[in-house]
């Protein structure tokens, strides 16, 4: 098999933009599959059961943090060939977490289901996802083959099939009036269809051996990679779990809510640009002057799509609940999406480079960062949240997204890009477009006729904007991305 160390930089530029490519197109797929089938069951579930969905949903997210200790990220990270010792070793260690984690959540289901006064059917919906975690993680090692190998057009089609069964069931079992046990079943589907999908495009035969020499070498990256996703658990997925216990399910689902639709952007976009660039930056960090080239696209690119569709969900989010029959449901929600939409905004600027500072193992440099946006999120949170009620939480994330700027002073001593630069074009686009569109809102929102020609006209504008006043930025950047 074929192994990214052994790849030539023509190869390894053509694998990260086709991956690029492929990902951002078929993950757009994805988000309507992923839009449709969210808008679906916020018609037919309440709020509250929503809340449930995301508290038992961190629940078990936390519980995985323990199933993992960052050896899936060293075998993508490693410079040298990975060898059968280490794809082994990697197993052989995860499904020993894996199997432990799985038996004391079972053990242990109905004390945390008494904890959050949780019902049978939230009962069986927190077991349901732990044997799906279980599932999840027998995909780790075909999924890391094809990301070394940065064949990502392959990678993305056993998320589309587990995204499709998902929310196919989910939406059919909740117009059926089944309520919480809608999620209960699909999230199980979900996990048989992706473990299937993802074997059948990377074959691998699993086995059980240790190899104390490669164990040593992953873990010297895995620990402390491992350390900064714990934190980043500690952050948000905990955070989660408190909120279930202080704040009202139907509270947790109007955040829940707001922060789903508000980071559509990053989902669609930065997900792609990130799951692709961590392994051809650890490719490139031999070669600094072509690793600066790959940061400054993936800036450019990333702030293209990002900040217009941002503004045009604040625009837009408002008319379109009052539109939609039985969506008024969902007004609660809009503050704090506003804030979550803010907030995604920064993190397009500190994410991607975080993402290179791990590619080049400066772990500990990423790890102090996520020790700070830790302690922001749990001091903050609190206070906002007995000030301003559940929105408070929003805020916080907005406030705490300001340090987005230190990120860039911090990364500046280790990594060469250039941020203005590569920004301008789109916020002048962007700024030229958001204030058309201010000024005819009132006329153009009443009815999803109307809704839809105003949100094309705001991409119209911002299009043409950019090819008036930036046209050779553009066309390069365009002619690099074709060639």
């Amino acid at each position: 098999m074929e192994d990214m160390g052994e790849l030539d930089f023509g190869q390894i530029k053509r694998r990260t933009v086709s991956g690029v490519l492929a990902l951002t197109s078929r993950t757009a797929l994805l988000q309507v599959i992923s839009f449709l089938g969210t808008f679906l069951l916020t018609i037919f579930l309440a709020p509250e059961i929503f809340g449930v969905f995301f508290v038992v949903s961190a629940i078990v997210a936390f519980l995985n943090y323990f199933s993992d200790i960052g050896l899936a990220a060293a075998l993508i990270q490693k410079k040298e060939k990975i060898t059968s010792a280490d794809l082994k070793t990697t197993f052989t260690i995860q499904q020993l977490l894996v199997g432990l984690v799985v038996i004391l959540a079972l053990f242990f289901s109905t004390k945390i289901s008494q904890f959050y006064h949780l019902s049978s059917d939230g009962l069986w919906l927190f077991r349901s996802l732990v044997l799906a975690f279980f599932l999840s993680s027998l995909k780790t090692i075909p999924s890391v083959l094809l990301e070394r190998q940065l064949e990502f057009n392959r990678l993305i089609i056993p998320q589309i099939i587990e995204v499709f069964c998902f929310y196919f069931l989910a939406v059919f079992l909740a117009w059926k009036g089944w309520g919480i046990k809608s999620f209960t079943y699909a999230v199980f589907f979900r996990g048989i269809s992706g473990l299937i999908a993802i074997y059948w495009f990377q074959p691998w035969l699993p086995g059980f051996s240790f190899d104390k020499k490669s164990a040593k070498n992953l873990l010297s990256f895995g620990i402390p990679f491992q350390l900064n996703s714990f934190l980043g658990l500690i952050k948000d997925d905990l955070l989660t779990i408190y909120l279930g216990k202080i704040l009202p399910f139907a509270q947790v689902g109007y955040l829940g809510w707001a922060k789903k639709w508000a980071e559509t952007p990053l989902r669609l976009f930065m997900d792609s640009v990130i799951k692709v660039t961590f392994p051809a930056y650890s490719r490139l960090q031999q070669h600094p002057e072509k690793l600066k080239k790959a940061i400054n696209k993936a800036f450019f690119f990333l702030i293209l799509f990002v900040l217009p569709m941002a503004i045009g969900l604040i625009l837009t989010i408002k008319p379109l609940i009052f539109l939609i029959p039985k969506y008024q449901k969902w007004q609660p929600a809009l503050i704090s999406f506003y804030f979550f939409v803010l907030s995604s905004v920064m993190a397009t600027f500190s994410t991607p480079l975080t993402n290179a500072l791990n590619a080049l193992g400066k772990i500990k440099i990423t790890l102090k960062l996520m020790i700070m946006w830790t302690l922001l999120t749990w001091v903050l949170t609190p206070v906002f949240i007995h000030f301003l009620g559940y929105q408070g939480m929003a805020f916080a994330a907005f406030m705490i997204g300001l340090s987005s700027f230190l990120v860039v002073f911090v990364a500046k001593k280790y990594l060469q890009f250039n941020i203005l630069v590569n920004i301008y074009p789109s916020i002048f686009s962007s700024l030229i477009m958001a204030g058309f569109l201010f000024l005819i809102k009132s006329k153009l929102t009443a009815t999803f006729s109307t809704l839809f020609l105003y949100i094309l006209l705001g991409g119209i504008i911002y299009s043409v904007s950019l090819f008036l006043f930036f046209r050779n930025k553009i066309t390069a950047e365009l002619k690099s991305v074709l060639k």
